[in-house]
């Protein structure tokens, strides 16, 4: 078995074992009454880069399991009584994929993807009751430094200032002895990823949002932590445009969607009525 099984693979032919049965080039492995078990088959799901032993263990379970699946579903053909409603429940499966398919295809045929900043903007506005945050988000600076770092005192004159003079100085200092430096003063991150990123927890963010610097500054035994939180938005609040613009984006499409699909039913509907393509058969 091992030296057929190796052979299956290292060459990828077998003889056919049915003359009489059309298999459209491909070379039969395994026959169970009317179903079949090709080598090709079996060698596109061997893994590849194993061993030939490691691949003829493989194939060995494979057509095990393929025959065990085989003999399990003639066995259950033959014991399902309700085999019609099982052939609607495929049928109907099977139409639905099919629109399916049809829909997106019309979709990506017909709409744009394109949406205009003015659109997603206005939505926004209109629909801000849709956007609130599940989770609490801030605008700040971060960096974190050695303990032996030089010149930490100019580190806490620049950290908490905003001008472009000292986030440069910061952003020079970094490269030279940051362990970690983060500037997202233009741009919103959640405080669970922040506070991965510093010794402190949830109510230690909390007097700082509420006090009236906002800065901290913290360490350890081996780091000095400096943290600036520009802005802060509770749980609850209305997310900003910019944390909320994907989502604002994908219910515009998703409306686009469906309002496109309504209009082509629609004009298929008035079609097949023009064509006198619909009969109604109406109890009396």
């Amino acid at each position: 078995m091992r030296h057929f099984l190796l052979g299956i693979i290292g060459m990828g032919l077998l003889a056919a074992c049915s003359g009489q049965q059309d298999h459209n080039g491909r070379t039969p492995l395994v026959e169970i009454g009317k179903y079949y078990l090709y080598a090709e088959d079996l060698h596109a799901v061997i893994p590849a880069g194993v061993s030939p032993e490691d691949s003829a263990a493989f194939a060995q379970q494979y057509i095990r399991s393929w025959v065990e699946d085989v003999l399990l579903y003639e066995k259950a053909q033959e014991n399902i009584p309700d085999n019609k409603r099982i052939e609607e429940l495929v049928d109907n499966y099977r139409k639905a994929l099919i629109v399916h398919t049809y829909q997106q295809a019309l979709i990506q045929q017909s709409l744009s993807a394109e949406v205009s900043e003015e659109e997603l903007s206005n939505y926004y506005e209109q629909n801000k009751q849709l956007f609130t945050l599940e989770r609490p988000l801030l605008q700040g600076l971060f960096m974190k430094v050695p303990l032996n770092a030089q010149g930490l005192n100019n580190v806490r004159r620049w950290y908490k200032n905003r001008s472009q003079t000292d986030i440069d100085e910061l952003e020079k200092y970094s490269l030279r002895n940051a362990v970690r430096y983060e500037y997202f003063l233009d741009q919103w991150r959640a405080e669970a990823d922040v506070l991965d990123m510093i010794p402190m927890d949830v109510p230690e963010m909390q007097r700082i949002v509420n006090s009236a610097s906002g800065y901290v500054e913290l360490k350890d035994t081996a780091h000095h932590y400096f943290l600036h939180v520009g802005a802060y938005l509770q749980t609850g609040e209305a997310a900003p445009f910019a944390y909320a613009r994907a989502k604002v984006m994908d219910i515009i499409l998703n409306l686009k969607q469906v309002e496109y699909m309504k209009r082509v039913k629609h004009d298929l509907y008035e079609q097949a009525l023009k064509n006198n393509e619909i009969s109604l058969h109406l109890a009396p």
